[in-house]
């Protein structure tokens, strides 16, 4: 086991949907939808914390949708219809506006590594004025959403290989499953995705909140990382 002070890290890999994007419940309106129209039972905030994962598609057989009857990418499909028409109605998480220029007054550089599709990606992050925050958005190429390892690997490779000087901070297991594939240390906030207790169970930092971040002591933290 390694440990590194958040006083080393220089670049902060921010994911997006859940830690900077509020949208958690969204998803499970949308997920309740396509349960009902298919007479499953429905999911709610605590049960959706506690089984949501990566890839979607486990996440989506666990529910009880049929892929022999509707393949997982004609779901995604559809999920993905009724979320590009409804994600308007989401908005940042409080404080996450302030945080990103507070962090980088600070002398932190930010980029986003995301399992949403990448022109989506791209524009709801032009739509909520952060495109200036980042000096990279890493999406993937479809919308599947079967997670972001393999990205974030070609996105370290791109700025020179290595793991030092990094943070990943995200809101899922996945995020945390991420950033040690990546040999990186690890923030997790709870935002309705992950469930407080899950977060908790990983070896990582967890704050309630993305406020939060700027209480932290930056200069002492010890972040664990697996490498």
């Amino acid at each position: 086991m390694n440990q590194r002070t958040m006083k080393q890290v220089k670049h902060i890999i921010w994911d997006w949907n859940g830690t900077l994007f509020d949208d958690a419940w969204l998803n499970i309106e949308i997920i309740n939808r396509l349960l009902a129209q298919r007479g499953l039972p429905l999911t709610d905030e605590a049960r959706y914390g506690e089984e949501f994962g990566f890839p979607v598609a486990a996440y989506y057989q666990h529910l009880g949708f049929d892929f022999s009857k509707e393949p997982f990418p004609v779901l995604a499909q559809e999920y993905t219809a009724q979320y590009d028409r409804l994600r308007y109605q989401c908005d940042l998480r409080p404080g996450a506006r302030q945080v990103l220029a507070t962090l980088a007054a600070r002398g932190y550089t930010h980029s986003l590594l995301s399992a949403y599709e990448q022109s989506r990606l791209e524009e709801m992050v032009a739509y909520t004025r952060l495109h200036g925050q980042f000096s990279a958005l890493v999406g993937i190429s479809d919308v599947l959403a079967g997670g972001k390892i393999a990205q974030g690997k070609r996105f370290l490779d791109a700025r020179g290989g290595g793991s030092t000087g990094y943070v990943m901070i995200g809101d899922t297991v996945h995020d945390y499953e991420v950033a040690a594939a990546l040999g990186i240390a690890c923030i997790l906030i709870p935002s309705g995705h992950c469930s407080r207790a899950r977060l908790t169970a990983c070896n990582a930092e967890v704050v309630d909140s993305v406020e939060d971040l700027l209480a932290l002591d930056i200069e002492h933290l010890n972040l664990d990382l697996l490498t």
